[in-house]
Parts: C-alpha cells; sequence; structure tokens
C-alpha cells in the first residue's frame, strides 16, 4: 500500500477520481482545510478515521504531512498503446519521455510542469529510474493523478514504436544540438529528458529526430533538468 501525505495532493487526488482506500488525519482536527476534506470524501464515498496524535507522528515517518495521509493502493501504469490512443484527440500531442531519472523531487517538478502545460503521457525508464513514490508525489503536487504515465523497460523500441505512429523524437543534450527555439514543434513531440548528470544516453540521442539545448549565458553550462523541463515544455506548448 502506497501513501500520499500533505493537504493538496491528497485533495487533488480526490477530485481526480484517484482510488484511496482510507484518508487518516490526527483526532480532533479542526479547520477550512479538514471541513473541506471531509465534505470531498463524503462526496466520493472515501473513509476518514482520526487516530491518535502520538500515532499519527508515528506514520508520518519524518514526512511533512501536513495533518493528513492518504492510503492508495500501488501506482496503476497505463501501457505505451494507452497513451498513444488518448493522445490522438489532439492535432499535436505531446509525450514526455524520461530517461534514466533518478532524483524522485525531480521526477516529481517535472510531472508538474508536464500536468500544467498539457502533456498527452509520460514514458519513465524502468532501470535506474526513481519510481513513483510518495515523494514524487508530494513533490508533484498532485499532478501524477491527472496524467498518464507509463514504464518502459527498452526507450529505444518504444521511441521506435512512436515514431512508427506518427511522433517526432525530440532530445535535450547540450551536445551537437541546435537552440530549442530553432524547432517547429507543430508536430506530434516526444521530448527526451536525460539523467541529471550523465544527460540521455548516446543510443538515444541517435535514435532522436531533432537534438536541442537551451542555451547558457552564465557560468554554469547546464540547468537542472526539472528546470529545463518547465523552459522545453513551455516552449512546446506555446507553439502549439
Amino acid at each position: 500500500m502506497k501513501k500520499i501525505f500533505g493537504r493538496k495532493p491528497v485533495i487533488e487526488a480526490i477530485k481526480s477520481g484517484q482510488e484511496i482506500e482510507q484518508i487518516l488525519i490526527p483526532f480532533g482536527a479542526k479547520g477550512n482545510f479538514y471541513s473541506e476534506l471531509k465534505s470531498a470524501a463524503k462526496i466520493n464515498k472515501i473513509k476518514i478515521s482520526e487516530i491518535p496524535a502520538q500515532r499519527f507522528s508515528q506514520l508520518e515517518k519524518g514526512n511533512n504531512t501536513q495533518g493528513v495521509i492518504a492510503n492508495i493502493p500501488e501506482f496503476n501504469y497505463y501501457s505505451v498503446e494507452e497513451i498513444i490512443a488518448a493522445s490522438k484527440e489532439r492535432k499535436y500531442p505531446l509525450l514526455l519521455l524520461l530517461d534514466s531519472i533518478q532524483d524522485p523531487q525531480n521526477v516529481g517538478a517535472i510531472l508538474r510542469s508536464a500536468e500544467c502545460f498539457g502533456v498527452d503521457g509520460v514514458l519513465i525508464t524502468s532501470h535506474q529510474s526513481s519510481p513513483i513514490t510518495e515523494t514524487v508525489e508530494k513533490t508533484s503536487a498532485g499532478a501524477i493523478n491527472h496524467l498518464k504515465i507509463a514504464k518502459v523497460t527498452n526507450l529505444n523500441q518504444e521511441m521506435g514504436y512512436l515514431k512508427d505512429n506518427g511522433f517526432w523524437i525530440v532530445g535535450s543534450t547540450l551536445e551537437n544540438s541546435q537552440e530549442y527555439t530553432a524547432v517547429d514543434y507543430k508536430m506530434p513531440t516526444a521530448l527526451v529528458l536525460g539523467n541529471e548528470e550523465k544527460g540521455i544516453r548516446k543510443l538515444v540521442a541517435d535514435n532522436c529526430d531533432f537534438l536541442v539545448h537551451i542555451p547558457m549565458k552564465g557560468k554554469i553550462q547546464s540547468l537542472n533538468v526539472s528546470v529545463a523541463a518547465g523552459i522545453l515544455l513551455a516552449e512546446i506548448s506555446k507553439r502549439n
């Protein structure tokens, strides 16, 4: 069983229709948030249990719960086929491919940007990548409840499958690439972001149709991957 910590993530999970087995709050908790929470839970037929404060503290395990914990089933991933089928409702669908991104806070922040900029689906590699954890859930501010996410074992194979279905692959890398604003994104696009230290793998880069970078004017040559994701997704969204 997984847990969602924090007020906004739990409320977003309820609003999205996420399956929630139980919500836990400290006994006697009061205030506007708890009134809203109880009302939303009642409408969606979700059980709320008030437990002693000491027991609640034991369940927090160092997490900043903001006084609410939701117990949910293990994360339900989509298939790549399901994501592609749903994305075709848009003229220029946008997918996001995460190649071995290991920091759960980075993954959560990227997923938050993905939801904000209307990404139709996310593919995450199963090896050397952060799984969908409570930290990812909390950092995403509940965005994962509104995204279609697939876990894949062979990213290059899936990239080929995306190409067969009309997608153009755009990889973010500093090497042998053009400025990100030079690409015309009026096309079904799959944006690839790579590992925090090593970037996208060579074979992945070789299989991209376009390689792009964000020009730097300072002395540091690269951005945090979650910041880069926000910039690139904002540009693609603006073009479409």
